[in-house]
């Protein structure tokens, strides 16, 4: 059976429920394989517990955060160009944090933090859980990056919040990586 990558998906902001007691705007869009929406849903469970609720308006947005795929070049030439807008909103909101996911953060870790400077927190799919530390260094003025690899599965205890336009579709994970 082939897998079949939903492209009216692709760079859809995700939308949570919000917390009442959360002030924190998160604006956070997936590009390329499945795992990278099922790994958003992580996402945006660890950061709602860290006062983040998400936004659909990356103007508003206190951080802004594109979970990438570095298999699929069309993704990577998308997320590019996103990254260009993102800045040119950080431009004009320079409190706003930027920050890349997945396998193309992984990648070119270097390139986004060092070279380009587009970016102030890079994060590979097994780091999500040091989200909170990495974002403490980013407020304090560090770029922060975390792409370690882990043999285990990291996200066991993170139950993924359900996002309302899944219908009635569910990400299961079976093994990453």
């Amino acid at each position: 059976m082939e897998k079949i990558i939903d492209e009216s998906k692709q760079g859809e902001s995700l939308v949570l429920e919000n917390k009442e007691q959360n002030t924190r705007k998160l604006y956070i869009e997936s590009y390329g394989c499945a795992m990278n929406f099922s790994d958003s849903e992580i996402v945006a469970s660890i950061l709602s517990n860290q006062g983040y609720n998400t936004t659909q308006k990356l103007e508003d947005a206190d951080l802004v955060l594109v979970n990438t795929c570095s298999i699929r070049d069309k993704a990577e030439q998308t997320v590019r160009k996103r990254l260009e807008k993102y800045n040119a909103v950080k431009r004009i909101n320079p409190g706003m944090k930027v920050g890349v996911l997945g396998c193309m953060a992984e990648r070119l870790k270097s390139k986004f933090l060092e070279e380009e400077k587009i970016v102030d927190l890079v994060v590979g799919p097994d780091a999500y859980k040091d989200l909170p530390n990495l974002l403490a260094e980013v407020e304090d003025g560090r770029d922060a990056i975390n792409v370690i690899l882990s043999k285990e599965e990291t996200y066991g205890d993170i139950s993924p919040v359900r996002l309302n336009s899944n219908g009635v579709t569910a990400f299961v994970s079976i093994t990453r990586g």
